[in-house]
């Protein structure tokens, strides 16, 4: 079989497991949660085939930098669509307060401990190499997700998450955006099916890099919602705490298009475009969306207002930004490690283990002196 026709069939079957949730969405049939979970996931893992395709087509006519930024919005909507709703619940019922925080801190921690370290496991699997090197453009990348973290111990500080925090992490990602426009538009290295289409006349295969992206971002809007709620039923009827639920699995599951968009990227030996893939995210949420759940609070309570940490969100925000500075600290020599995607792994899965206010306090300190050597270590070297 030529290589075109394979590149064909392959396309044809991601097309036809994105085409069989949108028929079932709108039959509005209602399935199992089993069922519902699988058939969901399957329209999910598909449109994470179909970004991945777009995004490395979209190198061919934008800088790479604003190719992974529009895949990175594509792939966090469900957890922007997950913890705006509840932050907009939360100006009119306290109680999702915590929920708001539980899940914005939860999607973040995420990111690092399980997405930053999967991508360098899936690429020693496949390549034995046990480093990631970044390219020089992603170091205004790293410098500004260090900015975003510094500025986040003052959410620790003062506790509360209000509207001038929005007025200052909404321009941040903005500069982010700005820059990355500036960047330089290079010809990738295409393989699979994205080298097919990229022999098509140019208005054809602008027409279907567009439609790729419209096509997988409506397909994860529609399949979030009921795969993240039939796997939080599964929980429930395994009578799993409900804050955890909130925490950690609903998280999971509305991260599920990028982690597997950046796996993807890992698995065809392609690292860097993976690993930017979750920097970009980590950027992505880290300020926008940490900024959008004010602003979300604000106008369900029709006035500017802010949301108040209580103390275990206080403990949550001081966690996940002394994570997010040991793993950012780490890229400042712009490259990525088999032993530190183990370390933030091992970190994150055994803090998990132990969830006190105490461990959660030893854990972040203990974060902050490894990003304190970390530092060290990277100004030595320094010429």
């Amino acid at each position: 079989m030529s290589s075109s026709r394979k590149y064909g069939l392959w396309i044809l079957a991601v097309l036809a497991l994105v085409a069989q949730w949108i028929f079932f969405h709108h039959l509005g049939h209602e399935f199992g949660p089993g069922l519902t979970a699988l058939l969901s996931g399957l329209g999910i893992l598909a449109a994470a085939f179909l970004i991945s395709w777009a995004a490395e087509l979209a190198e061919l006519e934008v800088p790479p930098t604003v190719a992974f930024i529009l895949l990175a919005l594509l792939t966090v909507l469900p957890e922007y669509a997950v913890d705006i709703y509840l932050a907009w619940q939360a100006g009119k019922d306290p109680a999702y307060t915590h929920f708001a925080l539980a899940n914005m801190t939860g999607a973040n921690r995420l990111l690092i401990g399980l997405g930053w370290s999967s991508i360098i496991i899936v690429y020693w699997w496949r390549t034995r190499k046990r480093e990631i090197e970044l390219e020089p453009v992603h170091r205004v990348e790293v410098y500004i997700l260090l900015t975003a973290t510094l500025y986040s111990f003052v959410l620790f500080f003062k506790r509360t998450l209000s509207w001038v925090d929005a007025m200052v992490l909404i321009p941040i990602f903005v500069v982010y955006l700005v820059l990355a426009l500036r960047g330089e538009v290079k010809e990738p290295e295409l393989e699979g099916p994205p080298a097919l289409i990229s022999r098509w006349p140019t208005g054809w295969r602008r027409t279907v890099n567009v439609l790729f992206f419209a096509l997988a971002g409506y397909t994860i809007y529609i399949a979030a919602e009921p795969f993240a709620e039939s796997l939080i039923a599964s929980g429930r009827a395994l009578e799993v705490e409900e804050f955890l639920l909130v925490q950690w699995l609903a998280p999971l599951a509305s991260e599920a298009p990028e982690f597997l968009v950046a796996v993807l990227f890992a698995w065809r030996k392609k690292a860097g475009s993976g690993f930017h893939t979750m920097l970009s995210s980590k950027i992505n949420q880290w300020t926008l969306l940490v900024g959008m759940v004010p602003l979300a609070f604000s106008l369900s309570q029709g006035r500017l207002g802010a949301l108040h940490l209580d103390p275990r969100q206080t403990e949550e925000i001081f966690l996940t930004s002394a994570q997010s500075l040991f793993a950012t600290l780490i890229l400042l020599n712009l490259r990525f490690s088999l032993a530190e995607g183990l370390l933030l792994l091992i970190l994150f899965a055994t803090q998990l283990m132990f969830p006190s206010s105490t461990i959660r306090y030893a854990y972040a300190i203990a974060y902050l002196v490894l990003a304190a050597g970390v530092l060290i270590r990277f100004l030595r070297k320094r010429p």
